[in-house]
């Protein structure tokens, strides 16, 4: 948020717009134009892009209210269809679209946490495991751990990441 209001104070005549989406999903799903007065906590991730659809449910499959965090989830034509050579978890990920009964109609499940805003934005919360992004890539802290308790000089282990400037992770 302060490099976003920082960004917004030095080009008062730019447009800034934040997106969101994961790999599965063609790169972002949701967009927010970044308004001249912006004064959030955190940068909303918007509204969805045309031919999507973004579902905010909660562990039982249903559609939180406003407000409410839950898991994010979309659906539409640019959804991938699998992971290749992973059909565990491509069954985990890709799931029936518990809104829509047609057998191609299946929805993503990002593992992003997030609600929706009166005004209809979404805010991203966080995610849901212990996957984070370091320099654009995810990495699975659970996996490294996995690896290191391996070594038989290691009893026991947790790997944490630490915010750089600007909240990139180290």
């Amino acid at each position: 948020p302060q490099l976003t209001k920082l960004f917004v104070e030095i080009f008062p005549n730019i447009s800034l717009i934040n997106c969101y989406g994961p790999t599965e999903a063609t790169i972002f799903s949701t967009y927010y134009k970044v308004p001249n007065n912006f004064n959030y906590h955190r940068v909303p991730i918007g509204k969805p892009i045309s031919n999507t659809t973004i579902y905010i449910l909660d562990h039982l499959l249903r559609v939180t209210p406003i407000g409410s965090i839950g898991e994010l989830y979309i659906g539409g034509p640019g959804i991938a269809n699998e992971y290749l050579n992973k059909p565990e978890l491509t069954a985990e990920k890709f799931i029936a679209n518990p809104f829509n009964n047609q057998v191609s109609d299946v929805l993503f499940k990002t593992g992003d946490l997030a609600r929706y805003l009166p005004d209809g934005n979404i805010d991203f919360i966080g995610r849901k495991d212990s996957q984070v992004k370091i320099a654009g890539y995810r990495v699975e802290l659970g996996e490294i751990e996995n690896v290191l308790r391996h070594h038989p000089l290691i009893q026991d282990v947790a790997v944490l990441t630490s915010k750089a400037d600007f909240g990139d992770k180290e």
